[in-house]
């Protein structure tokens, strides 16, 4: 079954906001895992507008879930909190400073080298690497002379066109998973991943090992309920 990891950084977002801590973003982490989440996954960015780097290592000593760091890393203080804190798999996206969130894949074959330099830092540390790629050929057969552990399939377009054109809007992200195994590349995805569009995404694309969730989940879990919420998202999985 595909394993869910529950992205947290909206809790943070809202604490922030507030000032104080509340609501306390280890305790969201703890409690991710407490409910039935497969893994956590934060998006530290330079200007800490929501996860912050202490929360970082905080949550790093006190879970045992699989633990995913998202982020940039042609940010050198990004580069130094992984290798601190050993999470067991980073994804490296290409986000510019202060973007509002990801929106885009990496370009595997203009940066193959940078990545492929990146990507052995982190193995070498013991890091699984998975990144960012939207789900096109080119891509992944770039992303695979990388030496990445795995891609992260980029969902937004999928989710955008789910409603009107679900067969149109999943075929791509076929496509490119099935090559994503013939090169033996393990397949994550995310962004806008939802409880209307996920069953249908698990359930077509083939070999599809985990996704990362945040936004959606924690909008319905004001609602639903946080253990309520992560148990429905993992129904979808199954």
């Amino acid at each position: 079954m595909t394993k869910l990891s529950v992205n947290i950084n909206k809790f943070a977002t809202l604490r922030n906001s507030r000032g104080g801590n509340n609501p306390d973003v280890l305790k969201a982490a703890i409690d991710a895992e407490r409910f039935g989440a497969d893994g956590v996954t934060v998006h530290p960015r330079p200007d800490e507008r929501h996860i912050r780097y202490s929360d970082v290592r905080a949550i790093k000593k006190n879970i045992t879930t699989e633990f995913n760091i998202e982020g940039n890393c042609r940010e050198q203080k990004f580069v130094d909190l992984v290798l601190e804190t050993k999470p067991h798999q980073v994804t490296l996206v290409p986000d510019a400073e202060g973007q509002l969130t990801s929106d885009h894949g990496w370009d595997t074959v203009k940066h193959r080298d940078y990545l492929r330099e990146m990507i052995q830092v982190f193995q070498q540390a013991g890091i699984r690497v998975s990144i960012f790629v939207d789900p096109v050929i080119e891509m992944v057969n770039g992303a695979a002379e990388t030496g990445t552990n795995r891609i992260e399939l980029y969902t937004e377009a999928y989710a955008r066109e789910y409603a009107d054109h679900r067969e149109k809007a999943i075929a791509p992200y076929i496509t490119a998973a099935q090559r994503a195994n013939e090169l033996m590349l393990g397949i994550n995805a995310g962004h806008d991943l939802d409880l209307t569009n996920l069953a249908y995404f698990s359930q077509n694309i083939p070999g599809l090992l985990e996704v990362s969730i945040g936004h959606a989940l924690i909008s319905d879990a004001l609602y639903l309920g946080y253990e309520n919420a992560i148990q429905l998202y993992k129904r979808q999985l199954k």
